[in-house]
C-alpha cells in the first residue's frame, strides 16, 4: 500500500468521525431525522443503538488512522491488515444492511462505495 491507500483510509476515517459526532450530538434535531430515518417520538427508543453505532464508527476510524500510520513504518503489513479488514468489514455490513433493510439501499451504497474503492486500490 502507498500514499493513495493512506489518503483513502484517512478520508474514510474522517467521514466515520463526522458520522459519530452526528450520532452522538445531533440525532435529536429534526433536520437530521431523515438521515437517521427516525421520527421525533423515536428519539428515546434509538438511544442505545445510536450510542453503540457512534462508538463503533469511532473505533473503526481509529483503526483506519492507525493502519494509515503503520503503512509508513516497518510495520506496514500490520497497517495493511487493519485497513483491508476494516474496509471488508464495512462492505460486509453494507450488504447486511441492504438485505435486512432494503429501504436503506442508499446508505448501503454510501457505506460500501468508498471501502470498495479502498480495497480496489489496496489489493491491486
Amino acid at each position: 500500500m502507498g500514499t493513495t491507500e493512506q489518503v483513502l483510509a484517512i478520508v474514510i476515517g474522517l467521514i466515520l468521525v463526522a458520522v459519530c459526532v452526528l450520532e452522538l450530538f445531533f440525532y435529536d434535531r429534526p433536520q437530521f431525522f431523515p438521515l437517521f430515518l427516525i421520527r421525533s417520538e423515536d428519539k428515546d427508543a434509538v438511544r442505545l443503538w445510536r450510542i453503540s453505532i457512534a462508538f463503533y464508527n469511532l473505533t473503526t476510524a481509529v483503526a483506519l488512522f492507525v493502519g494509515a500510520y503503520l503503512l509508513g513504518t516497518s510495520s506496514s503489513d500490520a497497517g495493511t491488515a487493519l485497513i483491508v479488514f476494516t474496509a471488508c468489514q464495512h462492505v460486509f455490513l453494507a450488504i447486511v444492511m441492504l438485505i435486512t433493510q432494503p429501504k436503506l439501499w442508499l446508505n448501503s451504497v454510501m457505506e460500501a462505495s468508498p471501502n470498495l474503492l479502498l480495497l480496489g486500490v489496496a489489493l491491486v
